[in-house]
């Protein structure tokens, strides 16, 4: 089942191919690589040659920013009553996934829906766009974890933007695994868990993070503190050849005997293509969610 971001106002994926896609952030146009944009472009006009930004990747490896006109150090942009700062980082980053907003708003229902308490958890949780997206539905809590300092900070900023700082967020730096094996000891549990794992990274402590090898080790541990009476998981991931098929696998074996109600989807998430009616896919998704009365451990 597949999922496509397609509520945006501020964001817009003009156009896309040769390795490339053409956005508009707002106001401004970025030129960036996508591996996933395998088809040639056709006719490369128009504001393909007149980009704000283009960002080049190097052969020695990395890649830097190319600034045709002069940008702000960053800039805001909107999804429905969230607002989020937006800046041309290296890796070619910009501080937000904008096809992650599919997910958003599908946690923004089902906690509006839930009529009860509903504590989140949102590990890698980058600069926080679901955690301000479950925030602003009314989540009881809503803990972000991230081994990035950096991103978290960015998190916070991003907070105050969308005026929820009277929201209960706890932000917290460290790594993912241990955080969650804490939590486990200290009896804590969540009632909704989200994880946006990247393909390799490292902890704050020089952890290695390598997503085929720990995945389905941090799923594991994640049952230990997810409630008897969850509303939701959800896992994304963005590795090439990591298929939709395999995690709903792992989260079939994981979760399955636990919560042997639970409805299990998974598919790829993407962004409408403007100027030709076409999907580009962003990445994978898979979801848990219960449809009848839980089945309790």
């Amino acid at each position: 089942m597949n999922q496509v971001a397609n509520h945006w106002s501020d964001y817009e994926c003009i156009d896309a191919g040769s390795g490339e896609k053409l956005e508009r952030w707002k106001d401004y146009i970025l030129r960036r690589p996508d591996p996933q944009a395998v088809w040639p472009i056709q006719g490369e006009t128009g504001l393909w040659l007149k980009p704000h930004a283009v960002y080049s990747r190097s052969h020695e490896g990395g890649g830097s920013w190319d600034f045709k006109k002069k940008l702000p150090e960053f800039w805001t942009v909107n999804f429905n009553e969230l607002t989020f700062k937006v800046s041309p980082m290296g890796f070619k980053h910009t501080g937000l996934f904008p096809e992650q907003a599919v997910n958003w708003e599908w946690m923004q229902e089902k906690i509006r829906n839930a009529h009860r308490e509903i504590r989140v958890l949102n590990l890698f949780a980058y600069t926080g766009g679901a955690t301000m997206a479950c925030a602003s539905a009314k989540a009881t809590e809503v803990v972000h974890v991230d081994a990035s300092k950096g991103m978290v900070t960015w998190a916070k900023e991003n907070m105050v933007l969308s005026h929820l700082e009277d929201a209960h967020i706890r932000f917290i730096v460290d790594d993912v695994l241990k955080f969650v094996q804490r939590e486990a000891r200290r009896g804590r549990t969540y009632h909704a868990i989200i994880m946006d794992p990247p393909s390799y990274g490292r902890g704050p402590s020089g952890e290695i993070w390598k997503l085929e090898d720990q995945l389905y080790k941090l799923i594991e541990a994640c049952t230990e503190i997810l409630d008897p009476n969850p509303l939701f998981f959800c896992v994304n991931a963005y590795t090439t050849g990591f298929s939709s098929t395999v995690l709903a696998n792992i989260l079939e074996l994981v979760l399955r005997p636990r919560y042997p109600r639970c409805e299990i989807t998974a598919g790829e998430i993407g962004l409408p293509i403007a100027s030709r009616g076409w999907i580009l896919p962003c990445g994978i998704y898979g979801r848990m969610e219960l449809n009848e009365n839980p089945v309790r451990r």
